[in-house]
C-alpha cells in the first residue's frame, strides 16, 4: 500500500493531479478508516494506465470512457482517437510539405508561385 505522495512522486507528477483524476472518474482509489486515500498495486496500475493515456492525447472524459469496464465502449473511444490523431498526422506533413516549399521556392513573394497559391486555396 502507497500513499498519495508516494504514487505521485513514482509517477512524476503532483499530487492533486492524483485527486483531481479521481474527482473526475478516471482513478478508482481506496480509503483507509481515516478517509486517507490508498493506493494498492491496482490502484498503481490503474493512474500509470491514465497518465499514459493523458500523454498520449487523451482528455479526461475520454480516459474515463477508455477505462469503461464495457470494452466496446473503451474501444470506441480509443478508435476515435486514433482517428482523431490520423487527421493531425496528414494536417501536419501537408504543413511540413508548403513549409518546406516556401523556404525553396524562387519566388521572393509567395502569391507569385503557382505552387504556393495551390497550397494556399487548399486550406
Amino acid at each position: 500500500m502507497k500513499t498519495i505522495g508516494e504514487v505521485a512522486a513514482a509517477l512524476g507528477i503532483e499530487a492533486h493531479v492524483l485527486r483531481h483524476w479521481e474527482d473526475v472518474g478516471a482513478l478508482t482509489v481506496r480509503r483507509d478508516g481515516n478517509g486517507y486515500r490508498i493506493y494498492d498495486d491496482s490502484a498503481v496500475e490503474q493512474a500509470r494506465t491514465v497518465l499514459k493515456l493523458r500523454r498520449v492525447g487523451l482528455s479526461l472524459p475520454e480516459v474515463a470512457a477508455a477505462m469503461a469496464p464495457k470494452k466496446s465502449t473503451a474501444q470506441a473511444v480509443v478508435r476515435a482517437k486514433i482517428a482523431e490523431l490520423e487527421g493531425e498526422v496528414v494536417r501536419r506533413r501537408e504543413a511540413i510539405t508548403f513549409l518546406q516549399h516556401t523556404v525553396e521556392c524562387r519566388h521572393r513573394y509567395l502569391d507569385d508561385c503557382p505552387d504556393c497559391a495551390t497550397f494556399v486555396r487548399e486550406a
